[in-house]
């Protein structure tokens, strides 16, 4: 039996946590991949990393599935965010993407052991799922503003909310040309927060936006909606 838990982040999100406990050909068939998804498959080399793109699409579609839904594949914009296919045997059809909101918003994150997925009702979501290591020290304050470093102190903790929330954030948006010093502000929050809130400030778009933090194995999960 696969290793996972739900939680519910708001009426309308939901998330999934699945430890990856399986191996590449036992995740390869639960799935079947479009044309598009096995060509990115193709481009996957490291053994690992295709087990954990694998158990994303899984972890979704179990996620969909409980739901009452069901579940075909992925498609992936230009800009490479995934959205739900609306029906077998269409994720290339051009037609058939404008309408993929209808079916809800989906974000995908994983880490070595670890596949995460979330679905949001109505709203754009991103999520980032991270383990808490002292390499955020020498990473993550390259990344956030002045004001956000102060805040972090330096501590570990405290520095991979920042990084997680702003992953979360670049995910949802869903488009290039940005930079998480820049144009992904988090608000300072209490050591321990549950909810921040973030920001996307570009010359063109202005959102705020919430940030559901969950301290969860393997350690944070950030969820933007």
């Amino acid at each position: 039996m696969p290793h996972l838990a739900t939680h519910a982040i708001s009426p309308d999100c939901e998330l999934i946590r699945w430890q990856i406990t399986e191996d590449e050909p036992t995740l390869a068939g639960q799935l079947v991949l479009t044309d598009e998804e096995q060509a990115d498959l193709a481009g996957i080399a490291h053994p690992g990393q295709r087990v954990e793109w694998l158990a994303c699409r899984v972890a979704l579609k179990t996620l969909i599935e409980m739901r009452g839904q069901p579940y075909t594949c992925l498609w992936k914009d230009e800009f490479g965010k995934p959205h739900l296919c609306q029906s077998a045997g269409k994720s290339t059809a051009l037609a058939d993407r404008p309408g993929e909101s209808t079916r809800g918003h989906i974000s995908l994150s994983h880490t070595p052991g670890w596949a995460t997925a979330v679905w949001h009702q109505t709203r754009p979501v991103g999520i980032d799922v991270e383990p808490i290591r002292d390499q955020f020290t020498r990473v993550v304050p390259r990344v956030l503003s002045p004001s956000e470093i102060e805040d972090a102190n330096g501590q570990p903790d405290r520095l991979a909310v920042y990084w997680c929330a702003k992953e979360a954030l670049y995910k949802l948006y869903g488009k290039r040309q940005l930079t998480f010093r820049e144009h992904l502000l988090v608000d300072p929050f209490p050591t321990g927060a549950s909810l921040l809130t973030g920001h996307v400030r570009l010359h063109d778009h202005q959102e705020t936006l919430q940030v559901h933090c969950l301290h969860l194995e393997p350690g944070l999960i950030a969820v933007a909606f």
